[in-house]
């Protein structure tokens, strides 16, 4: 239904993210009636750059700042050492697989 006066169908807007290994890290595609959300390319550009050089992941709704999730890669001793402000979540199941951790300068 998005088109123009003419009847031809209008541009999408699209947003491609590509990585320094060439590799495509984010793809957004915006109908032409929907603005580009800036903030969100943003959180999504600062969350990139974290986890390329941290052994973290960051959350839903993570902010620049925020707590982030421990890789579930990262053990025991190796993982103390890296976050010694870790605590983990409880879950229903016990498995402590919900670490949380202040974000790693």
């Amino acid at each position: 239904d998005e088109k123009d006066a003419a009847g031809l169908p209008l541009t999408a807007r699209a947003v491609f993210i590509v990585g320094p290994d060439k590799k495509l890290k984010l793809s957004l595609l915006y109908p032409a009636t929907t603005g580009r959300n800036f903030d969100e390319i943003i959180r999504v550009v600062d969350s990139l750059q974290l986890t390329a050089h941290k052994k973290v992941a960051t959350p839903a709704n993570w902010q620049q700042g925020g707590d982030c999730m421990v890789l579930p890669s990262v053990k025991g001793e190796e993982c103390t050492k890296l976050f010694p402000k870790m605590r983990i979540e409880q879950v229903p199941s016990g498995k402590e697989y919900m670490r949380f951790t202040p974000q790693p300068e």
